[in-house]
Formats: C-alpha cells, sequence, structure tokens
C-alpha cells in the first residue's frame, strides 16, 4: 500500500561459465565531496530473460553460474558497497534449486522462459522453505510458511530459482499515517539506487529497488493502492498491477481482498509480460480467480508486436500538466511522443472524476484489512493469532518495533466491527462506484487506456516527518477499481526516475501491454543506477 496523505548490459558472448567475473565496483570520489557515481561492471547488469535462456541454451551459462553471480552481487552491493538494504534473507536453498534445474535441462527438459531464472519473492508472499514470511514486522519473525502462495507454486513449477525475499515498508505500508516507506522493524530501511539518501517508494520498495540495481532477473511485488507502480517508477523499471482476479492472493499477508493483487517488477515490459503469464491462473483458494472473465490468457507477449499506436484512444489525465515544473515537461513530452506513435489523445479529469469514490477508499481497507490478517495469523505459525495481539506485541516491544512512528492505523483497522457491518457495506459500494465511472467514461469517450504521471520524483528518506508528497499520483482509479495498470520508465529529474502510467478496464492487460510497450521502444528511457550518495 503507498501511503497517500492518511496514509547495455556487458555483452555474455564467448564467456564460458568459469570465466565469467565476480561482480565488483569501484566509487569515484572527490575530497571531502559525496559519491559521484560507481562503476559497475557486473556481467548480468540489465540482462532480459529472452537474454539469459539463450545463454544457458547455448551452454554460456548455467542457472547455479546465475545464481552465484546475484548471491556475490548481493553482498557486493545489497550487504556492502552502498547498501541499499532491498534484500530481507537470502534462500539458502538457492543454489540447489538452480542445480536440479540444470539437471533437468541436461536431461533435455526445459519448463519454459522462467527455466533457471532467480527471482526475489515479496516478504509478505508465503515462500514454504527455509525462510520466513513476516511483512517485515518483528512480531512475524519465526513465521515460515507450510505451504507456498499459489503464484510461488506457479513460479516453482515454471522453473524459477527462488534467491530470497525483499524488504517492504511494513504490513505493506499499512501501519502508521506516519511511515516511511521501504523501512521494516525487521529489515531495516531500503534505499533508492539511484541516489541513496532518496526514499524508494513503497511498499515493494525492496523488489523495486533489487530489480533497479541488477540484484536479481526479476521480482514479486503486491499491490493495494499504488505498491507496485510508484516503488517500480521510483527505481526506473515497469511494474504491472494486474487486474484483481487475474493472479492468485492465497497465501499472502493481506490489506484488502477488494484491491489486493500480486504483480511482476521487472526492467522490461517483455519481462513482465514473460511472468505475468506464468503468475496468472485460476486458485479454488481465492474466488476472486474463478470469475469467468478471469480465464487466463497464457502468453502475454503476443500483445508486444506492434511498432505504433494508431487507432489507440488515450485518455491523458489532465491535471498532470500542473506542478513540478520538470515533471510536468517530461510528461508533455510523453504525451508528444505518443501522439507520433499515432495515438489519439483526449485530456480527462480521471481523477476529479473517481474523487468521491475514493473518499470511502481508507474505510474499505480498514474492514478488510482487520478481517484478512486475522484470518491469515489464525492459519500461521506466527507467534501472534489476531491483529490485536500484534498492536500488544508492539507496544510492549516499542523500542524495536516502533522506533521511528507508530501504529494508528493498525488501531483503528482493529476498532471496525466484521464485514457483516452496515458501514463496511456502504464504504464497499461507493468505493466500487469507481468501475462504473471508469467504465462510463471509457465508453463515452470511446477511449482504450488512460495515461498519466506515475508519481512524483522520490522524496527523502526522513525518519523524523515520514513521507511527504512530491505531486503526482496516478494509482488510485485503477486501484479502487481493481484494474490493470502499468508503469514504464518516462525519464528523470535530477537523476531521480519517473514513470508513466498506462491503465484501462478489467482484464484489459493486453491493451496496457501493448501501449507500454510500444512507447517503451520508442524511448527506450530505462538506464541502471549509479548509487549516487545524493544529489
Amino acid at each position: 500500500m503507498k501511503r497517500r496523505n492518511f496514509l547495455r548490459h556487458g555483452s555474455l558472448l564467448g564467456l564460458t561459465v568459469a570465466a565469467l567475473p565476480v561482480p565488483s565496483i569501484s566509487a569515484s570520489k572527490k575530497a571531502g565531496a559525496a559519491v559521484t557515481g560507481i562503476t559497475d561492471d557486473f556481467v548480468l547488469n540489465e540482462i532480459t530473460i529472452d537474454e539469459i535462456q539463450e545463454q544457458m541454451q547455448r551452454g554460456k551459462l548455467s542457472a547455479v553460474a546465475i545464481t552465484q553471480l546475484y548471491l556475490q552481487r548481493i553482498e557486493a552491493i545489497d550487504r556492502k558497497g552502498p547498501a541499499i538494504n532491498a534484500i530481507i534473507e537470502v534462500n539458502p536453498d538457492a543454489l540447489a534449486i538452480a542445480a536440479a534445474m540444470d539437471a533437468e535441462r541436461k536431461a533435455g527438459k526445459v519448463r519454459g522462459p522462467l527455466h533457471g531464472i532467480p527471482v526475489l519473492i515479496k516478504d509478505n508472499i508465503d515462500t514454504a522453505d527455509k525462510m520466513m514470511t513476516t511483512a517485515g514486522a518483528l512480531v512475524m519473525e519465526g513465521n515460515i510458511a507450510k505451504q507456498d502462495a499459489f503464484i510461488v507454486k506457479r513460479l516453482r513449477d515454471a522453473g524459477a530459482v527462488i534467491l530470497g525475499k525483499t524488504n517492504l515498508s511494513e504490513w505493506a505500508n499499512f501501519r502508521s499515517t506516519m511511515s516511511v516507506s521501504g523501512w521494516s522493524s525487521r529489515g531495516g530501511q531500503t534505499k533508492n539506487p539511484y541516489i541513496l539518501d532518496r526514499n524508494p517508494s513503497g511498499s515493494s520498495s525492496g523488489a523495486g529497488a533489487a530489480v533497479a540495481a541488477n540484484l536479481c532477473v526479476f521480482a514479486i511485488g503486491t499491490e493495494t493502492n499504488g505498491s507496485i507502480v510508484s516503488p517500480a517508477s521510483a527505481s526506473g523499471i515497469v511494474g504491472i498491477k494486474p487486474t484483481v482476479g487475474l493472479c492468485s492472493r492465497s497465501g499472502i499477508i493481506p490489506i484488502s481482498h477488494t484491491q489486493d493483487t500480486a504483480g511482476p517488477m521487472c526492467r522490461t515490459v517483455r519481462d513482465a509480460a514473460i511472468v505475468l503469464g506464468v503468475l496468472a491462473g485460476q486458485d479454488a483458494g481465492d474466488s476472486a480467480t474463478l470469475n469467468d472473465a478471469a480465464k487466463t490468457v497464457t502468453d502475454y507477449t503476443q500483445f508486444l508486436d506492434g511498432q505504433r499506436l494508431d487507432g489507440v484512444k488515450i485518455g491523458v489525465e489532465k491535471a498532470h500538466y500542473e506542478g513540478n515544473v520538470y515533471v510536468v515537461n517530461v510528461f508533455r513530452q510523453s504525451v508528444d511522443i505518443l501522439k507520433s506513435l499515432g495515438a489519439e489523445i483526449v485530456e480527462l479529469d480521471v481523477l476529479k472524476t473517481i474523487a468521491e469514490a475514493s473518499n470511502a477508499e481508507l474505510d474499505v481497507l480498514l474492514y478488510e484489512f482487520k478481517h484478512g490478517v486475522n484470518n491469515y495469523l489464525q492459519q500461521s505459525a506466527a507467534r501472534v493469532r489476531s491483529l490485536k495481539e500484534v498492536i500488544e506485541y508492539n507496544r510492549e516491544h516499542e523500542h524495536l518495533a516502533m522506533p521511528f512512528f507508530r501504529q494508528e492505523l493498525l488501531r483503528k483497522a482493529d476498532e471496525k466491527e466484521d464485514l457483516e457491518s452496515s458501514g463496511y457495506k456502504k464504504a464497499l459500494a461507493k468505493t466500487l462506484s469507481s468501475r462504473k465511472i471508469i467504465n462510463e467514461l471509457m465508453r463515452e469517450q470511446k477511449l482504450d487506456v488512460f495515461c498519466g504521471v506515475t508519481s512524483g520524483p522520490p522524496c527523502m528518506i526522513d525518519l523524523v516527518n515520514g513521507d511527504y508528497d512530491t505531486g503526482f499520483f496516478f494509482s488510485t482509479p485503477a486501484a479502487i477499481a481493481g484494474f490493470p495498470h502499468i508503469t514504464v520508465p518516462m525519464g528523470f529529474i535530477h537523476g531521480l526516475p519517473v514513470g508513466i502510467s498506462f491503465f484501462s478496464g478489467a482484464f484489459k492487460e493486453g491493451q496496457v501491454l501493448t501501449t507500454a510497450y510500444v512507447y517503451e521502444q520508442a524511448t527506450k528511457l530505462r538506464r541502471p543506477p549509479m548509487f549516487k550518495e545524493r544529489l
């Protein structure tokens, strides 16, 4: 949950596995000055899923070699060096999984495009292994899941190597109105890899920072409102929040069954499309996925063939033509690029149109958080069995669990009645009216997608005052409606990434992927971080 007020790579050709270099970095400093940048010659920098598969097929790389390189990279970049602190735990079985995938490949069995590919998983997603699932909370330490989350099983079945788990904003940023994105009592503070004193955004902060810093091939985040797309924007990567019901939520520590979903965080749209096809699937444990409309496409790369947007009509958020002049200029240039690619542009007040519906969102989340967390805890191996016990633990261990900000949202949630209450039903109906509002707007204007600035430039990490608004936030419409939303790198403001967003109606992932891909290929604005200490 992104708190909002209320809350090119080095070539691998010709390299043998034995010749692969250990990742190294070197910092350049002027006397008495901040680090101005890092020379980063990691051999897997910016590598894509297709490229890594090609290298494994040719015998130039193995899953074991790739996994070992990423483990060394995590030690060099995440634990030491710039110390991004994106990884909360490394999987002790990662190399064994990789070896098993190599053995299968040698025997002629390749499971698919993710075979042998290392992935990092956000620490609110169950993995039935030696790693914990804690949502970054000290109270959840020791919680070893009894079974994989449905999407983790999908990844394992596809041959992915579970490399480790990523830090996050504690309880997916649903603990306090004064929280700091990327901070958790278990994992500490994740940094933005572009400028280290800047916020990585949340709640999938560790996933976004890890992908940006080339600590993995891709990562899995979760979103309630902005928690995939906002950290993806802040980290200069691609993030997809799918339609609610496309990917199962079984085995994920919840906030809201109305809005929660998992999704891919990658460096390219194509990689994100590949991963989405693996994650999507019907699960008897999540009724939202059993809707007939949720019947999934098995290969989302089929939507990535186009080079133009002729005939595509885009509703552009008019409010994003005002604010930070640097962001506005980059956004205007992006809209001009969309026009040059053949898109028809219509300026609209999307945010204003859904403002009244969004006013009830917090109430819905408070009710559903209490219900969902209590259910999760009662079935888990955690030391606590209810939200009330979480609150009490935090109070008793305040110096460790709450050194910087409190737990107002946890308390407010625990005060709510059950889901049969009239207050909940009224708030839910108001929030869900957004679906009708957005669908009618699309029909009236004959729109294919909406477009806006994903979020403003990353703010400073401020453990005293918490996160602050830097302007621009386009997550809410798709979040409260449960619609698909993708962010793609749009440019840089003083060295800090900003993303452009595209969203559409339910289960129209193909349309948002097409639009995002054509824009990405026309601009190619993704670039790796230099790990600067400050501006």
